[in-house]
């Protein structure tokens, strides 16, 4: 990978070819670099790079979410949209509020369907952002009322896309913030891991809480997912609009992070 950082005095461009390169030039870099770089080594290796990644990020032009609309929905796997561009996928139990986290962010109320029914959700659901960048609404999980070989099925495919799906950069998965960490969210959790894929965890209808007791549950959280640093965790609230911002930014950064690598 390739890094470049302007001089603040002379504007120069000055590159570095590896990490490792960067990190042990350090003592022939010039002075203003050297006090810039002791700071940086104050964080962890993937601490570093995500910062010098959000430097080249902020060069880029971010996807605008509310340009989203809607592709294609498959069955399985073999009925996806080419696996070629970049996507990230939603993920969460039937009545975590998938379909509304979408919306929000998108700005759009009918993007994805919403159903006082939880489990509507049957399909994969495709939504294109701009050329080569997609959001995918997966089927939700564990509380339709359907016939249990079809929730087999579902979760059949749903293992499918996620073990193959080659465009797949991160997960976003939905919890209830009063009903988190259920089976299907440590198994999501444990299969993220096991495939080195970036996860961010929406603590969603945060509004049902009063704000102390919410944030106590996501300091928990943080705590027991401190070890994991590929899994982040915030609050989210689609009633209130809470989160949508932070949302937006860890999309970014998955996205466009992606981008650099493969242009190089």
């Amino acid at each position: 990978m390739i890094f470049f950082i302007i001089c603040p005095s002379c504007g120069t461009s000055l590159e570095w070819l590896l990490l490792d390169n960067f990190l042990a030039s350090i003592k022939y870099a010039p002075s203003f670099l050297k006090v810039y770089n002791r700071k940086l080594l104050l964080f962890y290796r993937h601490s570093l790079l995500l910062k010098l990644t959000q430097l080249m990020i902020k060069s880029k032009k971010t996807p605008n979410y509310r340009k989203a609309s809607f592709l294609k929905s498959a069955a399985q796997l073999s009925q996806c949209p080419p696996d070629k561009g970049l996507e990230v996928a939603f993920a969460g139990r039937s009545n975590a509020g998938k379909s509304s986290a979408l919306n929000t962010l998108t700005g759009c109320n009918k993007l994805a369907r919403t159903s006082k029914t939880p489990g509507r959700t049957q399909l994969i659901n495709f939504f294109s952002i701009e050329e080569g960048i997609c959001l995918v609404d997966l089927p939700g999980y564990g509380y339709a009322k359907v016939p249990e070989a079809m929730k087999k099925a579902w979760q059949y495919h749903l293992n499918n896309y996620l073990t193959h799906r080659k465009s797949l950069v991160g997960l976003v998965l939905l919890m209830d913030i009063r009903h988190p960490m259920k089976a299907f969210d440590l198994m999501m959790l444990e299969w993220s891991t096991e495939s080195n894929l970036p996860l961010h965890i929406l603590l969603t209808k945060a509004d049902k809480m009063k704000y102390g007791a919410a944030t106590q549950i996501l300091n928990q959280l943080k705590n027991q997912l401190k070890d994991l640093p590929m899994i982040s965790v915030q609050l989210f609230s689609s009633l209130k609009n809470t989160g949508v911002d932070t949302l937006a930014q860890k999309l970014d950064q998955w996205l466009l992070s992606e981008e650099v690598e493969g242009s190089e």
